[in-house]
């Protein structure tokens, strides 16, 4: 599936296994995507984002949240995003599953 969101306060869990870049180097791209999104005047506090390496695996999980649809749009055009999608597929071979959640429940903190 493409590395695409898009519905109302939707999350998102993209997964797949660390194939082709070094855990190093990849932490360091997963981190320059989240610093663009951070600092991005169209972006900042509407796309919630995290990086989680399952234990000693090279098994990773992505959490994903927008605010609204906007939001993806606004994403989903910047340069900055599909740099990163292309790299996503990239290090994982291929195999990128993203697959939309839909929230039950939450505490009321968010952090």
């Amino acid at each position: 599936m493409a590395l695409q969101w898009g519905c109302f306060m939707k999350s998102f869990l993209i997964r797949y296994r660390l194939q082709n870049a070094s855990p190093e180097a990849w932490h360091k791209d997963v981190a320059e995507f989240i610093a663009a999104l951070d600092s991005d005047p169209a972006l900042q506090g509407k796309i919630s984002y995290r990086c989680m390496k399952i234990g000693n695996s090279a098994d990773y999980m992505h959490i994903a949240t927008a605010v609204d649809d906007q939001a993806v749009k606004t994403l989903q055009q910047s340069a900055f995003f599909s740099s990163y999608a292309e790299k996503t597929r990239k290090v994982a071979a291929g195999a990128v599953d993203v697959v939309p959640l839909e929230i039950v429940a939450e505490t009321k903190s968010k952090g």
